[in-house]
């Protein structure tokens, strides 16, 4: 087809005006007249078709590299229903070959292509944000792939990405917006952990160390918080004072005014007594040091109310403790501890009185008519789908048996 039609019609003038140039040249040491016309046209259509051909060979070529992935696109439009990790993976190790391979706008147009497939997938904004921050000059166009991830297609029910673009203000500078997309999470999760954190990290790196702790109080007064969260604050409190101010005994003073409204959290209670195991000592302090953190220990088994499981993984974090670091009466303590909580169900002392305790929490747990009643609905701060959040989720109380045993 390409043979019927004019030569101006097969290239963009300004490769035809090259070609031509190119055959006069070849044609430069030939006496004038000794090429026909036809003869001069046939040797610039040479010239056109060598050059699709070029065309063609690369494009096939770089198909060819590319089809591995391409064929493995099963779903190339946005849907609402959730991918299988094949596609993930697959459209993973595609970016990962054209990141490698391609050039920048080839790179950019794949990540486009991607998000198409791929829009409520806050793992695939957030790579491109990050690539794109790579590349030298272009904070106008991160900022546009945060907006575009947080305004219209991640819910927030998964604030990661929220977040990343606060951190993305804050490093350009702008520290009130940073502090205002916070406050937009917050409007739909009150009480979120990982987003309040993150809050008073921002404001005590630009406000000073006053300024997170008035962020932490404000939202233990606040009834939107529901208790494990507020558990989570105190100790993030605590630790503040700890590590920023350089206070353990403030940090220790919180902590202790504070255990009586939280006897069921987790994060509470391990932080109170991973503080007490981190504190540096020397000969002279160390048997102080002892006291403070078997204290603690005392009051988790005596004072929590905390499911059997989670005492026996603290218990057995404070007999690690004996082992690397305790007196030469600490094997005695170790073997008595052992011998209750790993030992048989009739030698137990630490799990007898909250078995007990939990059988009558789950004798509550019933309808009237016999039917187990369901279990209440998850508070919207553990709702929230964030790698933070998870450290503060209790797990799910272990079935008990009739007899009683865990």
């Amino acid at each position: 087809m390409a043979q019927t039609r004019p030569v101006s019609e097969l290239v963009p003038p300004e490769l035809l005006s090259q070609f031509r140039a190119e055959v006069d040249g070849a044609a430069a040491g030939i006496p004038p007249g000794s090429k026909s016309e036809a003869e001069i046209e046939r040797d610039l259509r040479l010239r056109i078709d060598s050059y699709h051909l070029e065309i063609f060979s690369r494009t096939q070529t770089e198909t060819t590299k590319r089809w591995t992935y391409e064929s493995e696109i099963k779903r190339p439009y946005f849907h609402v229903t959730e991918l299988d990790e094949m596609q993930l993976s697959n459209w993973r190790k595609y970016l990962d070959f054209e990141e490698a391979d391609g050039s920048f706008s080839r790179i950019q147009f794949l990540y486009e292509r991607c998000l198409v497939t791929c829009a409520h997938y806050d793992e695939f904004w957030l790579r491109y944000a990050r690539w794109m921050l790579a590349q030298e000059g272009k904070e106008e166009e991160v900022r546009n792939i945060y907006q575009r991830a947080s305004t219209l297609y991640v819910p927030i029910s998964r604030p990661e990405v929220r977040l990343h673009y606060a951190y993305f203000e804050e490093l350009s500078g702008r520290v009130d917006v940073a502090k205002d997309i916070h406050s937009a999470i917050l409007i739909s999760l009150p009480g979120h952990i990982e987003t309040i954190v993150s809050l008073a990290n921002l404001s005590r790196r630009h406000g000073g160390l006053e300024a997170a702790i008035e962020i932490y109080k404000s939202q233990l007064d606040t009834p939107q918080c529901d208790i494990q969260a507020k558990a989570a604050f105190v100790a993030e409190w605590a630790k503040l004072l700890w590590k920023i101010k350089g206070s353990p005994a403030d940090a220790r003073q919180v902590f202790q005014k504070n255990q009586q409204w939280y006897p069921d959290s987790r994060p509470f209670w391990t932080s109170y007594l991973m503080f007490e195991l981190e504190q540096p000592t020397s000969a002279e302090t160390e048997d102080v040091q002892y006291q403070r953190i078997k204290q603690v220990l005392s009051e988790i088994r005596s004072k929590s109310t905390l499911q059997p499981a989670i005492v026996k993984e603290l218990v057995q974090i404070y007999m690690l403790y004996l082992l690397e670091r305790g007196s030469n009466e600490s094997a005695k303590e170790y073997m008595t501890l052992d011998r209750e909580i790993n030992g048989p169900q009739s030698v137990q002392a630490l799990m007898k009185p909250l078995v007990d305790k939990d059988i009558q929490v789950s004798k509550v747990a019933v309808n009237p008519n016999g039917s187990q009643a369901p279990p209440a609905t998850e508070p919207i701060t553990q709702q929230a789908q964030v790698p933070y959040g998870k450290q503060y989720q209790q797990p799910p109380e272990r079935p008990i048996s009739s007899n009683g045993s865990v």
